[in-house]
């Protein structure tokens, strides 16, 4: 089964090495390939006069050979199908239809120097020497089959010696393929300094608004800081400065997750992978693309000033928040890019509901883009008047917008204006009963019988939830404020608490800390609770935090997204905010002293023994002298890398030591590292920087 796997996994590796479709080849094969077919016919009839000719033949070859040029501008989808139909076009056009008049032509001269430049050129379009002899020789039997099926009286009189002839053609092949072999290392040498030039610009470009985002925080965190008095105990941080600390400092997360997520989607680019749709969701394009602006690292409140965003027309779409709001981040980019040339420029963000389509504006009162470079404004790699990286790029803006089963379009005037239109389908009230629907039956089983208790004083609000909650079968219990929560709890045992936070008689801060200090009874002392607030994000989302809560989810919120949201923190606090660490023995392998330290802490913070290792050797002599309820290893160590180290724990006679549970940890996310700590015998693997929610998941998910 193995052999036959690696056999399998053999030929389709050279089947995409000789299927070389790329724009040029494609515009070649079409300009060159159709002309010649149609023009030969008359050249070899009326002017060398060889005893065969055929238009018909000719004619597809003409059609054959321009309907590649359909390749240029197809679907995702459609690509896999039309590497097939390139071979097909190539096998038809270049052996069959030589083999066919060299046959036809009773080996005529001018035919055998034909066919040797034809195995020059399927050369050069397939190089790849399995998939080159499949294509000449299914050409050439196809060419066999038709002569003899179309050739009443078969008589053949070669005049040549085939023996040296066929000595010509084996030189030919292996001397095209040396030489092939010889260019494709050199260009491929070439391409990967190339494509390291991009992606490191790409980084580059895409990470300065996160890195701006992260320093203009950091700033403004300094700026809030009280005076140093020396001999002072402490100093007083009245409530305003405390949440604008709370706020830069949650701003400094998100833009560092960000970061994460950009270098990610650059890397995702490079491999060209397809965008992933499985964290498309409905979701507010009002709300959505306010988070897009708050985010963006503008450099100085003047920049920030400049973007306007009217949410008049506000509608619902179907969307992967993150890179959505990485769209956004481009356009604005870009915007405030050429906005330095025009200081009373402004940008305008507006939405539009439709019929048929909805839109998302973003238009600046800047230079304008040239009416020459429009056509072209979306195409890989195209810049205008631009240096140092393009990062993600419109391009990429273009391949989401298509994910979206939207588009993106660009309306400019130069010298006046430049407005960028992001297009998405209506969603149907049906749509949304659909999804609802969806999340309540794959979510039933989490919330069925579960004692809730949301605590509001909005009565509409909590009327929301509280349908939302008794459709998926929960016990639902209200109450008004903080207080009234607390008797509730005092009363009964709850799974869930949803918690308004600013509500009178008693707010939810003070409410949670109650109920974290056993005012509410022992039995709920760790009871989930989630935020439900429409206070600033970045204010209090920290504050939640330190308070003691496991989730926020912001109002106003679309219901489908708060059944999301709400199922998705659930399901986090079920599988590891009650379970207890405290005691199990771990061991951090990692040759960076920076990232043991760093996992350590938080470790320790949830009761955990945490030892470390600097590299796999050193993790080795520790595991055969003590036990260890779980390994974090990295992956890339100098001595002896995480992948040989696991190979020789699972080896290792111990039980104990051979079944510890391991964690590989890398800063590469490619199938290819992922599958190597699989079969290395790791249990699981995370990519740095790793997100605490995960990595303590993953570990309550290995320890019991």
């Amino acid at each position: 089964m193995n052999r036959t796997n690696r056999v399998g996994h053999y030929v389709k590796k050279c089947f995409y090495e000789g299927t070389q479709i790329s724009r040029f080849n494609i515009i070649i094969a079409a300009v060159l390939g159709a002309p010649a077919h149609f023009l030969f016919y008359f050249v070899f009839k009326y002017v060398f006069h060889l005893p065969y000719e055929s238009f018909a033949l000719r004619m597809i070859a003409t059609c054959f050979s321009l309907s590649v040029l359909l390749g240029l501008d197809l679907s995702e989808g459609l690509v896999r199908y039309f590497r097939v139909y390139w071979h097909v076009v190539i096998i038809f056009t270049l052996p069959f239809i030589f083999t066919v008049y060299l046959l036809k032509n009773d080996f005529h001269e001018l035919w055998l120097y034909w066919e040797i430049f034809m195995i020059f050129v399927l050369i050069t379009y397939v190089p790849n020497w399995l998939m080159f002899l499949f294509d000449l020789l299914v050409g050439v039997i196809c060419g066999i089959a038709f002569f003899v099926l179309t050739t009443p009286d078969i008589r053949l009189n070669p005049d040549f010696d085939i023996s040296l002839y066929s000595i010509v053609i084996f030189f030919t092949v292996v001397a095209g393929y040396v030489f092939s072999y010889s260019n494709k290392r050199g260009q491929i040498a070439l391409e990967k300094n190339s494509a390291l030039q991009a992606l490191s610009g790409s980084i580059a470009h895409e990470m300065r608004n996160p890195l701006g985002q992260v320093r203009y925080n950091l700033e403004a965190i300094e700026q809030s800081l009280p005076a140093y008095r020396p001999g002072s105990l402490s100093i007083p941080i009245n409530d305003d400065t405390l949440d604008k600390l709370y706020k830069n400092v949650a701003k400094s997360k998100v833009a560092v997750k960000r970061g994460s997520q950009v270098i990610t989607m650059i890397l995702d680019q490079v491999r060209e992978k397809p965008i992933d749709k499985s964290g498309f969701a409905y979701a507010s394009a009002a709300i959505v693309t306010q988070k897009a602006i708050d985010e963006y690292g503008f450099e100085s409140r003047q920049e920030r000033e400049k973007v306007l965003f009217s949410r008049d027309e506000n509608f619902v779409f179907r969307v992967d928040e993150t890179i959505y709001v990485f769209v956004l981040f481009n356009l604005i980019m870009n915007a405030l890019h050429y906005l330095k040339s025009c200081p009373d420029a402004r940008i305008y963000i507006s939405l539009e509901k439709g019929v048929q389509w909805n839109r998302v504006k973003v238009k600046d009162t800047g230079p304008g883009i040239p009416s020459e470079n429009l056509p072209r404004l979306f195409d890989a790699y195209f810049t205008s008047g631009r240096k140092g990286g393009t990062g993600l790029g419109l391009a990429y803006c273009k391949r989401v917008m298509e994910s979206f089963k939207g588009d993106i379009t660009c309306d400019s005037v130069e010298g006046e204006y430049t407005e960028f239109i992001l297009t998405f389908p209506v969603i149907s009230g049906d749509d949304i009963r659909s999804n609802r629907e969806e999340l309540i039956a794959s979510n039933k089983a989490l919330f069925e019988e579960k004692r809730i208790l949301v605590v509001d004083d909005e009565p509409a609000d909590r009327t929301v939830v509280r349908e939302i909650l008794a459709d998926l079968d929960a016990i639902v219990e209200e109450a008004g404020n903080g207080r009234e929560g607390l008797e509730k709890l005092s009363a009964h045992r709850f799974d869930f608490v949803i918690m308004n936070l600013e509500m009178p008689v008693m707010n939810g801060y003070e409410a949670v800390e109650n109920i974290r200090n056993g005012k509410a009874g022992s039995e709920n002392i760790l009871v989930p609770i989630v935020a439900y607030s429409a206070g600033s994000y970045y204010i209090v989302r920290g504050k939640t935090k330190k308070a003691g809560m496991q989730g926020l989810i912001s109002k106003p919120c679309v219901e489908t997204e708060l059944l999301r949201q709400l199922a998705a923190i659930f399901h986090d606090c079920q599988k590891h905010f009650l379970q207890d660490f405290t005691g199990k023995s771990l061991l951090i392998v990692d040759d960076s002293a920076f990232s043991r330290v760093a996992l350590k802490t938080v470790l320790e913070k949830q009761g955990m023994l945490v030892d470390e290792a600097f590299d796999g050797m050193d993790a080795c002599k520790r595991l055969e002298s003590k036990l260890y309820d779980l390994v974090l290893m990295d992956m890339r160590m100098p001595l002896l890398d995480g992948v040989a180290a696991t190979k020789r724990i699972r080896k290792s006679r111990g039980t104990n030591i051979s079944s510890v549970p391991i964690i590989g940890l890398s800063g590469d996310s490619d199938e290819g590292s992922i599958e190597d700590a699989m079969q290395a015998g790791m249990n699981d693997y995370l990519v740095k920087p790793v997100d605490t929610k995960v990595l303590l998941m993953k570990i309550s998910q290995l320890v019991r």
